[in-house]
């Protein structure tokens, strides 16, 4: 039986290419998948074989010139890009607030395109990738699937370190103070939120939660890093191990291996817009006997790369981690779990959200090495890629994990679950 899908991911790369890589494996077997994607991602879609029926998440800007995908966010972030350098608990006022404010306001603005695309497409089946509840997907009156392609820690519990917090699994002590200071700067926000979503038709938002589950949830995380044990969830969850988009992109060294190794430095497309950072890790790496690869973002014109590096602003990520040793990232979920789908240590330099949790995960369970993103020495990095680079058995490891999460195949597992919940 061929389904309707509808799918509505966040306007960001990591959450987007997920519901690509998952729709794609549904449109080939012969069911009609439609994307509600935020307006900035125009024929791009189309491109790949989808249909598309787009909201604006704000009053379109009043030039025709047309944006990146994902526009609003990189300059969001850019903008507010000087608060990375406070801790995890001083951005919970300055940094996860105001995103969570600019999430609703977005939501809140496409209420009725979303209905208007539901009544139009008629999906039997709804599927959201996005941190923050949609009402009018809830209460459509169609199977309903919520896609976690954050850290898992967003989803709550008591024996599991506070979301954003980036804290450590095996000390308490400031866990309850975090959790103090996000309900002191998020109640407000939450209460006036939770009643808007009522009034829509939804049931009521779990306690602090912005989203509600679904009938069927997913989460990508590999198991090897996973806090299932400290955090059962109910039935209508389950684990993707990975979910990496499969394309037919290609990808060839444009340079000549030396005899040192290769690695492959990304702060991703919104972390890559603080161009000073960016110069002080290139520096840093410049004075080393690697080749990296640098994918170098929006702002690619100002930054200049040594004679060991090359780079572009964008580039096929799953098809050059594959090649390299080592990967220095943000710690956003979705570099993460790449790294460890193609077995990879990974130098986390975390700046917002949950990419702390992912930092903080990898470092604990020795997968990686977390580092003060502004306030690192240069022997603290060249010291981290050295390390990594020599653990012979550190490197075995993830390579076999890697061979087990690629087996998993996280995308048709999701695809599996989401046609069996529309029998």
């Amino acid at each position: 039986m061929s389904l309707t899908i509808l799918f509505m991911p966040e306007s960001a790369y990591g959450p987007t290419n997920n519901s690509i890589g998952i729709g794609d494996i549904l449109r080939r077997r012969g069911h009609r998948v439609v994307f509600a994607a935020e307006a900035s991602w125009k024929g791009k879609l189309e491109a790949l074989g989808f249909e598309e029926d787009l909201v604006d998440l704000a009053p379109p800007p009043e030039s025709d010139e047309e944006q990146d995908p994902g526009q609003f966010w990189t300059d969001f972030i850019r903008e507010t890009a000087p608060e990375y350098r406070k801790s995890t608990r001083e951005q919970l006022e300055t940094v996860v607030k105001p995103i969570w404010a600019e999430l609703i306001d977005g939501a809140k603005y496409c209420e009725p395109q979303l209905k208007a695309i539901i009544e139009r497409v008629q999906p039997d089946i709804i599927v959201e990738d996005n941190v923050l509840t949609f009402p009018a997907l809830v209460t459509a009156g169609k199977k309903f699937v919520r896609i976690v392609s954050c850290n898992p820690l967003e989803v709550r519990g008591e024996n599991v370190a506070p979301v954003f917090s980036g804290l450590p699994a095996a000390d308490r002590s400031e866990w309850d103070d975090f959790r103090a200071e996000y309900d002191r700067t998020h109640r407000e926000l939450w209460t006036a939120w939770n009643e808007w979503c009522v009034a829509q038709g939804t049931e009521p938002l779990p306690e602090l939660d912005f989203v509600h589950e679904g009938d069927l949830n997913l989460y990508v995380y590999p198991e090897i890093a996973d806090y299932a044990a400290d955090r059962p969830l109910g039935d209508t969850w389950h684990r993707l191990d990975s979910s990496v988009r499969e394309t037919e992109e290609t990808f060839e060294l444009p340079f000549e291996r030396n005899e040192g190794s290769l690695i492959y430095f990304s702060l991703g497309s919104l972390g890559s817009s603080d161009v000073e950072l960016m110069r002080r890790v290139i520096g840093v790496l410049a004075d080393t006997p690697h080749q990296y690869i640098v994918s170098k973002g929006p702002l690619h014109g100002e930054i200049d790369l040594p004679d060991n590096m090359w780079g572009a602003e964008f580039l096929p990520q799953t098809r050059i981690i594959p090649l390299c040793d080592l990967v220095i990232t943000h710690g956003g979920n979705n570099t993460t779990t790449e790294a460890l789908h193609f077995g990879k240590p990974m130098i986390v330099l975390p700046l917002f959200w949950d990419q702390y949790d992912n930092a903080q995960r990898m470092d604990e369970l020795g997968y990686g090495v977390r580092l003060s993103t502004y306030t690192f020495t240069d022997d603290e990095l060249k010291g981290a890629v050295a390390r990594l680079l020599g653990d012979t058995g550190l490197r075995a490891k993830l390579a076999a994990a890697g061979e087990e999460i690629r087996r998993r195949d996280g995308l048709r597992k999701a695809a599996d679950l989401i046609e069996q919940l529309g029998k």
